[in-house]
């Protein structure tokens, strides 16, 4: 099977691959927010019944797989592939997290932008034919993430006003070759895009240009614009980083006002939880698609969606030896029915 180019960059799919099943977690702080009635499951114990944060990461994967499964009526066994990654070095929190479940495993790093890696990598294994069922997923943890990237949480650094909160939480979505929907219709890959942004607490604005590129590079390919889709999703540039992609595109002469958010936007209350520019790291936009946003396809508050998860690909060491901070963007078109077959 080969699948129709729609552009240099944006795939759209011959045989749109279903979504079979999906699954969320978070913790304390995610359930103090709006979308907590979305989670299949929250947790108080930071530790998520483990001795370290980085375990308990590991916990969230292997717990969130096991639910997405349960959900979809299926077993490990049946997965065709897992695709998954997180922040940790060497993505231990994913590793150590599925080894148990033995299925054919890709490991992923595409920082904050991973779920959208994973949903594109797997959406195109199943249109090619070369999967019938595929897991897409990824995790955060904050405290694991502000020990890697910046400082241990028992420092009690303050936070700059661009900062964002690094989300404790994790997603998982299943896709089959068959399914009643919602469906994957296109897969735009992300190029890398510096600017020049060098401050690691500035995420938003060293990411902004990346989903810029991707949805620019989308909306060409398909000849579409944002008045073609019922929601736009960036995820996570939070307050900063939504609002320079909206003024990207003014100064195109494209109007993003009407119907475009951000994960970092949608997980927290802003002032009300002290969250400065809003929530980042790999589970937030996992947790908000999983939940909030897939939960809606399937309900008919939306028909169309354009999910664009971004990343910033730097490390600590490059931070230290004065490099810029690279962004990247992966965006999928998300149906509530089957389009063009």
């Amino acid at each position: 099977m080969q699948t129709k180019r729609a552009g240099r960059q944006t795939v759209q799919l011959s045989h749109p691959p279903s979504v079979v099943s999906f699954a969320n977690i978070g913790g304390r702080m995610e359930g103090q927010g709006p979308l907590s009635d979305y989670f299949d499951e929250l947790s108080p114990d930071t530790f998520f019944g483990k001795k370290t944060w980085e375990q308990g990461e590991s916990a969230m994967q292997e717990r969130v797989l096991r639910r997405a499964l349960e959900k979809g009526g299926l077993t490990a066994g049946e997965l065709d592939y897992v695709l998954a990654g997180d922040l940790l070095n060497q993505c231990i929190g994913t590793s150590f997290g599925l080894r148990s479940f033995h299925i054919p495993f890709y490991g992923l790093y595409g920082a904050c932008s991973t779920m959208g890696e994973s949903l594109s990598l797997a959406a195109l294994l199943i249109d090619g034919g070369f999967a019938r069922l595929a897991a897409a997923m990824t995790s955060s943890h904050y405290c694991t993430a502000e020990r890697q990237y910046r400082m241990p949480v028992p420092y009690g650094s303050q936070r700059t006003p661009t900062a964002q909160w690094t989300a404790t939480a994790s997603g998982c979505c299943i896709l089959g070759a068959q399914g009643d929907g919602p469906y994957i219709t296109h897969v735009t890959c992300g190029r890398i895009v510096d600017w020049g942004i060098t401050d690691a607490n500035n995420m938003g604005a060293a990411m902004a240009p990346a989903a810029y590129d991707t949805l620019r590079a989308h909306f060409t390919a398909t000849a579409t614009g944002p008045e073609d889709y019922d929601l736009i999703v960036t995820g996570d540039l939070g307050l900063l980083g939504q609002q320079i992609v909206t003024d990207l595109f003014r100064q195109d002469g494209v109007d993003m006002t009407k119907n475009y958010t951000d994960c970092g936007l949608l997980l927290y209350h802003l002032e009300k939880q002290d969250m400065h520019a809003g929530g980042s790291g790999c589970g937030c936009s996992a947790a908000v698609f999983n939940g909030y946003l897939l939960r809606g396809l399937r309900e008919g508050r939306w028909k169309r969606l354009l999910f664009a998860p971004t990343g910033a690909l730097l490390s600590p060491t490059s931070s230290f030896q004065g490099e810029s901070i690279p962004g990247i963007c992966h965006a999928v078109a998300l149906s509530a029915a089957k389009e063009g077959v």
